[in-house]
This record gives C-alpha cells, structure tokens and sequence, in this order.
C-alpha cells in the first residue's frame, strides 16, 4: 500500500498539487477561476515557457543554458529598435532578432562543444556578455515610441500595430500569446518524441558516449541544441516585447530563474525523472498560477520567490527520492 502510494505520488503529484492550488485560490476567491482570469494566466506564462523550452532543450542533451534571460533581454531591445529606430518592416522585426538568438546559441556551442568549457560557466560567461551588449546597444535605457534621442532629436518610428497584436490580440476569442505556446508546446514535444533529430538529442544526453559509439554526431547535436535554446529565448523576447509595447532593458532576468523553475518542476509531472517538453508546460502553469493566486490574495510581491522556491525543492525531492529508489 505504501509503494502503491509513493508510486503515485510520483506519477501525478504535481498534477495532484495543481488542482488543489486551482481549488484553494477558487475558493478563497470567486473570480479567479473564471475564463477571464484563466486566459490571463496562460497568457502570462506563455513567456515563460518559450525560454523554458529553450532550457529544457539544453538539459536534453545534458547540458544546461543560464544565458536565456540575457538573450530574451537583447532581442527584447533590439525588436523594439527596429521599429522605434530605424522604422523597418514586420517581417524583418520578427526575423533578426530570433538570427541574434540564434547566434547567441551558437556562440554558446562553440565554447561549449569546440573550447571544452562547462557548460554552466560558459553560458554563465556569455550572460554576462550578452547583459553587457543589450544595455550597451539601447544605451541604458528602455526604447518605446517617440523616445528622446541623443541628438535632441526624437525617435522617428513607433511600435507597429500588427506587432503589437501579437502580444495583446485575440484569435476567436483566445489571446494569441496562448495560441503562440500551445503551437511551440505541441511542435516541441513532437519533435523530441516522433522525429530522429529529437531522438538523437535524448540519447545524446542519455550517454553521450554511447550515442557518438553508435554514430551520433553529438557534437553537431549539441550545437543544435544551443541554437534552438538561443531561438526559444529570443521568442519570449519578441513576445514580451509585443505585451508591453516597448523594449524593456533586463526584462529577461525574471524569467531565467521562473523558466528554470518550470523546467525542474517538469521533473516530477508522469514520473518522467528528466527534462520534457510537457512537463516544462505543467511546471509553467504551476507559477503562474501561483503568482495570481497570490496576487489575488494581496501576498506581498517579495514573498513570491519564497512559495515558488518551496514549490520547487518539493518537486524535485520527490523526483530525486524516488529516483533513488528504482536505482536501489
């Protein structure tokens, strides 16, 4: 009976938990579980989710990127730039800034894969970097529509309408920030579960060393793997910017450690004892349910990270004790 019971625990205890914080903050409050507030709770973690799929990726093939908030910070800006500064098309909006992700994974690989760097200090190192180059390219300050330039002049562009829907639009009646996630969840956990290149990512992770003995080219898996985590980064970072209408310097820093969080809560959701696509979703879900409630409940903002911090080393004393035990 006691086995049956951790079992379960583990299997569907985050999903268990979920629905009880659901039930508590509904009954504590009539209007949080209502289509409204619900919406706005997905909408709201739908940022977060992006950069963590960008993480989980990275732990996939046993790595880990700490640099997702500086480059959600630098596309941010530099989305917001394009409109306000120099005025460019839609599409070129949309375009550069997932290329500087891109390119921030790369640079990622290449001390990783090629120099032979940790992968905690090199990601480490080129958040530093990237932190530096976001507030040295907008100067340090936020850029928004008509903003004072250092000519005396004013900002000649304004942040499109049609960029704008993308944060704050709605598609038959869903916020399209939500329909964005579903889209990138469900992609996502296709591509690590029915397709080679996902696979071979698993297993590179799984044992690197088996994988590159079976013909794996790990390392051009793992470079993979930090470009698409850069990409999913510079993706939240176009979205944030498209929520608040503006490109907002470090807007990124919050969600590194809410991403992180979502990542390792996953853990625990199906007893999948690993990073996965659908349990970074229930993990995001978690937060931002908890935030809200929270909210709701007049909880002081600086309390947050305590809950989310105890809500974490939970999760993953239940992954981590239960994982002991099957090796036992």
């Amino acid at each position: 009976m006691k086995q049956r019971l951790l079992h379960f625990t583990y299997q569907y205890g985050a999903l268990v938990f979920i629905g009880l914080v659901v039930l508590f903050f509904s009954l504590y409050n009539e209007y949080f579980f209502t289509y409204s507030n619900l919406t706005d709770i997905l909408r709201a973690i739908s940022i977060v989710t992006l950069v963590g799929i960008g993480v989980t990726i990275s732990l996939m093939v046993d790595g880990f990127d700490l640099s997702v908030g500086a480059t959600m910070s630098l596309a941010t800006v530099v989305t917001a730039s394009l409109m306000v500064w120099y005025e460019m098309p839609l599409a070129v909006v949309l375009i550069v800034p997932l290329l500087v992700g891109a390119a921030v994974g790369l640079l990622n690989a290449f001390l990783i894969v090629k120099i032979r760097i940790p992968d905690l200090l090199a990601t480490l190192a080129v958040m530093y970097i990237i932190t530096g180059i976001h507030k040295t390219y907008s100067r340090g300050y936020s850029i928004y529509n008509h903003m004072p330039m250092r000519d005396g002049s004013t900002a000649p562009g304004v942040m499109l309408d049609s960029f704008l829907w993308i944060g704050q639009g709605k598609l038959l009646g869903v916020p399209f920030p939500v329909i964005l996630m579903a889209i990138a969840v469900i992609g996502a956990h296709v591509f690590f579960k029915y397709t080679r290149w996902g696979r071979q990512m698993i297993m590179t992770g799984g044992n690197e060393e088996a994988a590159r003995l079976s013909g794996l080219r790990v390392k051009r898996v793992r470079v993979a793997a930090y470009i698409a985590s850069g990409v999913f980064a510079a993706a939240g970072g176009i979205l944030f910017a498209a929520r608040v209408g503006s490109g907002q310097i470090d807007a990124g820093a919050p969600y590194l450690m809410e991403s992180v969080a979502a990542v390792f809560i996953g853990y625990s959701v199906f007893a999948a004892g690993r990073p996965n696509i659908i349990g970074t979703f229930f993990g995001a879900v978690l937060v931002g349910v908890l935030v809200n409630g929270l909210t709701m409940m007049n909880v002081q903002y600086y309390a947050y990270d305590i809950v989310k911090g105890a809500i974490l080393v939970l999760a993953l004393a239940v992954t981590f004790v239960q994982t002991r035990r099957k090796k036992a």
